[in-house]
């Protein structure tokens, strides 16, 4: 494979609750026949990839989420630096996937944060595996940061939301799934609302370069009407996933084939 490690590589974007979508694409490129090697995360895409590299079926993965609220996985905290902590999250993923530490995954996998002290991504692919999810997802004022081994971390998707470039050295070939694309309509201008759109503007910034490096780009559109409290609303964004997959597929697969 010309100095690859892996074949095919995965790469899944941050974006709240719209990382449900990523299951309806895994499931379409199940049913294409596109595997892959090893899976990259950020943020929602890291949760989302932790449970698909766990052994768990895209479809199956919604189950897990049942009748959950954005308040089940999280624990209001102002004075844990941030609105709200992930210790509920942690605890989620502790007693739902089979593997506890990174290198226990069936199919190998990077986690992305940004390691907030000294303003670099960092790329785990071993160690404690929730601990390093609820660090990928924690946007700053929103969620308190996570400390491990005396280093602070923060969402991800700060310096790289779609992490193709994690990828592409090892792989000879990589598809990205990227669901967080901008709202259309800016919304109100409350606090978290101006929060919020300020940080989608700094991941449309930093995923375009990682657009141009992969081989196949699923981006599901109309996703923004969904906000993170519609946990409900799981299997339909799965559709939207799922739909946006298809029809990328049938007009690109041959890249992949090719490629």
């Amino acid at each position: 494979m010309d100095n690859h490690t892996f074949d095919m590589g995965f790469a899944l974007s941050g974006g709240f609750i719209k990382g449900f979508a990523h299951l309806g694409a895994l499931q379409a490129l199940h049913e294409y026949g596109v595997h892959p090697d090893i899976v990259s995360g950020v943020s929602a895409g890291s949760i989302i990839g932790a449970f698909y590299a766990d052994g768990n079926e895209p479809y199956d993965i919604l189950g897990f989420f049942d009748r959950l609220s954005f308040t089940d996985l999280t624990s209001f905290s102002i004075k844990e630096h941030g609105i709200f902590k992930l210790d509920s999250l942690v605890d989620f993923l502790r007693s739902h996937l089979h593997a506890r530490r990174i290198e226990e995954l069936k199919i190998p996998m990077i986690i992305t944060a940004t390691d907030f002290d000294h303003g670099v991504s960092v790329h785990f692919d071993r160690g404690e595996l929730a601990e390093r999810i609820a660090a990928s997802c924690c946007l700053p004022i929103l969620f308190a940061p996570r400390r491990i081994d005396g280093v602070y971390y923060v969402d991800g998707g700060l310096l790289m939301n779609l992490p193709v470039t994690t990828l592409r050295p090892l792989c000879r070939r990589v598809v990205a799934i990227n669901v967080s694309t901008l709202p259309s309509e800016r919304g109100e201008m409350g606090f978290v609302d101006i929060a919020l759109r300020s940080y989608n503007l700094m991941f449309q910034a930093n995923s375009i370069l990682q657009k141009q490096q992969c081989d196949l780009l699923i981006e599901p559109q109309g996703l923004d009407v969904y906000g993170n409290n519609d946990l409900d609303k799981a299997e339909e964004i799965f559709g939207r996933g799922y739909d946006a997959a298809m029809a990328v597929l049938e007009s690109g697969r041959d890249r992949l084939v090719a490629g």
